[in-house]
């Protein structure tokens, strides 16, 4: 392990096949580069939210113990907020998973310019895609998108040549943002230019909208629901481009 081998989480619990395949420990890593205004966990970035630190050496420890509950195909799951800008302990964490043969899996906005460097020691990497325009990206996240491509791009071509790993791309589809037909067009041509790899469209909703207020932040989303027909069509369009989408 390395000297800095804690990680700070603010939730941690089983899921079954919503943070990867399977039944998986999923942990919660606070902190995040990315200020989403639709964000779920608002409490990754919140300092009004209780977070928690646990040693890396303990979060396996933890998942050894939980083997038994890892059926069809689970593992362990490290989101967030962005669990990558807790890079080191987290790598520390990979690494000792895949030691004691635990699958792994990373779900990240892909926008730390460090995260090929933990291909080797991932599983299943699912990474979100929220814009096909840069400027627009930095408008909504806070962030360009530069980062995010080049990391879809070298996951795509590294991934592929892992025959063990799985890489998935999400695009959370939010009204008045990303979610039009000429959006779908737009993405359809970049994923395309990216590499081969399934595409998940997730559609907007409220969930995380009460947490906001918990955290004493504001909730400024709205109207930002698609319907079914628009998600259907915005698949249509990526499957068109030759892109597997699940829906």
């Amino acid at each position: 392990m390395s000297k800095n081998d804690r990680i700070e989480i603010f939730r941690r619990g089983f899921s079954f096949a919503l943070d990867g395949p399977g039944n998986r420990l999923v942990y919660h890593l606070a902190g995040c580069n990315f200020r989403c205004p639709w964000c779920t966990n608002p409490e990754c970035f919140s300092p009004a939210s209780p977070h928690t630190t646990i040693a890396a050496a303990d979060i396996i420890q933890e998942a050894v113990g939980a083997k038994p509950l890892f059926f069809s195909g689970g593992g362990v799951t490290f989101t967030g907020g962005e669990p990558t800008l807790q890079f080191f302990p987290l790598r520390d964490c990979l690494a000792g998973l895949r030691e004691r043969g635990i699958n792994t899996c990373v779900e990240s906005n892909a926008g730390h310019p460090r995260l090929p460097g933990l291909f080797p020691l991932i599983d299943h990497l699912i990474l979100d895609c929220k814009h096909h325009d840069s400027a627009l990206h930095r408008q909504w996240t806070g962030e360009g998108n530069e980062s995010v491509l080049e990391n879809i791009r070298a996951a795509a071509t590294r991934i592929a040549a892992m025959e063990r790993a799985q890489l998935l791309v999400r695009i959370p589809l939010i009204g008045g943002v990303n979610a039009s037909e000429a959006d779908a067009h737009a993405f359809a041509s970049l994923l395309s230019s990216l590499g081969k790899f399934p595409v998940e469209l997730l559609r907007y909703h409220e969930y995380g909208k009460p947490k906001w207020a918990q955290c004493g932040m504001e909730y400024t989303m709205r109207d930002a629901e698609i319907s079914p027909a628009q998600a259907a069509r915005f698949a249509e369009i990526l499957r068109a481009a030759g892109i597997a989408v699940h829906l």
